[in-house]
């Protein structure tokens, strides 16, 4: 039986790993196909209804989708998935509406308590800009109410802006995973390499590299995430690199242990008898070998930066509006906590704390489930 089948075996028989893992492969699904599955397809979910803002989850309302006299570009499937779609029609909450001839007559909702009358022509709600030869009004009234007129339930509620909460925190998956992805990777690229050059070489090399972990690790983190983010501007990526050029040290110190247990082992003293270069001993031969911290790390990494970002989101040098972002989303609706809605920010605090639970527990069970020493 080999090592990766012994050790999948064991991860299975952990329950609360499986359940991590089925958490992440869910939010990776999520995250691939939001603007497909989310109510709202617009870029960055930001669909703004003001007149629907702070809703309970499960409001309902009736909208009227009227035409933009301005055209939208059209834009293939996969521009659609990777940014959504913006929208041709622009949404009007109503109450009661009754067609007259060539015009719609609707109360529109403006509040719970206030309603507006307004009179709108067919032509106008269907076409945008009125075409040479409209339809008869008779098929227009029946158009409209099939296509323009529809229920709309906000199953988590509506923000501030009158915007979908579900569908801001099924496009704010991408951001978390995304954070903890970039910063998995930049952390490993840096810690592995110099922990590795430092537990191989030892001497000076060793001495200068934990010199360098000790001064960084001295800074708060959460500190040195600032200076970071500030020195390379806010933004989507900018954060992502931030949180990863913080998150290296650990993974160093790691490697280097593992590094320093393995460089005296036999099959390091026959590769160098069969005269191997250094860095083909490190990265062909010892790294295959500790690759089992690595991952487990990398887990534990990957929980952390999620919680970084959604901190400098909350803190507004993370994430910027409007592009949505779990942190972000609990700063822009904490207030309501204390008010008449609290879902709004526990939404987005449950989904973080689920994800970091999820990952918590799937580096757990790597940890065992690699651990040489564990019963098949």
């Amino acid at each position: 039986m080999s090592d990766f089948t012994s050790s999948w075996k064991r991860l299975r028989r952990n329950k609360g790993a499986v359940a991590g893992l089925l958490v992440i492969a869910l939010s990776v699904i999520v995250a691939l196909t939001a603007y497909l599955i989310a109510p709202d397809h617009t870029p960055d979910a930001n669909r703004m209804v003001l007149e629907v803002e702070g809703q309970h989850p499960g409001f309902r309302v009736h909208m009227l989708a009227m035409k933009k006299t301005q055209p939208v570009t059209p834009v293939s499937f996969f521009h659609q998935l990777l940014y959504g779609r913006e929208s041709d029609v622009t949404w009007t909450p109503v109450r009661s509406w009754a067609f007259r001839d060539s015009v719609l007559v609707i109360q529109r909702y403006v509040d719970e308590s206030t309603t507006r009358e307004e009179t709108l022509s067919l032509v106008q709600i269907w076409y945008g800009e009125p075409p040479s030869a409209p339809l008869p009004a008779s098929e227009l009234q029946q158009l409209i109410s099939r296509e323009r007129i529809f229920s709309c339930t906000y199953w988590l509620g509506t923000d501030k802006f009158g915007r979908d909460i579900l569908s801001r925190l099924l496009v704010g998956t991408r951001v978390s995973l995304g954070v903890g992805c970039i910063a998995v990777i930049i952390s490993l690229s840096i810690g592995v390499l110099l922990g590795a050059l430092a537990g191989y070489f030892r001497g000076r090399t060793d001495d200068l590299v934990m010199w360098l972990v000790n001064v960084i690790w001295a800074m708060p983190a959460l500190l040195l995430v600032f200076a970071l983010t500030l020195a390379l501007g806010k933004g989507f990526w900018q954060v992502f690199i931030a949180v990863g050029l913080t998150m290296w040290v650990g993974v160093a110190r790691i490697i280097r242990g593992q590094i320093l247990s393995l460089r005296e082992l036999e099959f390091v003293e026959a590769a160098r008898a069969l005269g191997y270069g250094h860095l083909r001993i490190i990265f062909r031969h010892m790294l295959p070998n500790i690759m089992g911290p690595v991952m487990v790390v990398a887990a534990g990494n990957f929980a952390t930066a999620i919680v970084v970002e959604a901190g400098l989101s909350f803190l507004g040098v993370g994430v910027q509006p409007p592009q949505p972002s779990w942190g972000l989303m609990i700063k822009e609706n904490y207030n309501f906590i204390i008010t008449h809605n609290p879902l709004l920010a526990l939404a987005p605090g449950t989904a973080i704390m689920l994800l970091v639970l999820a990952f918590n527990l799937l580096g757990n069970g790597l940890r065992d489930a690699l651990d040489v020493r564990s019963k098949i």
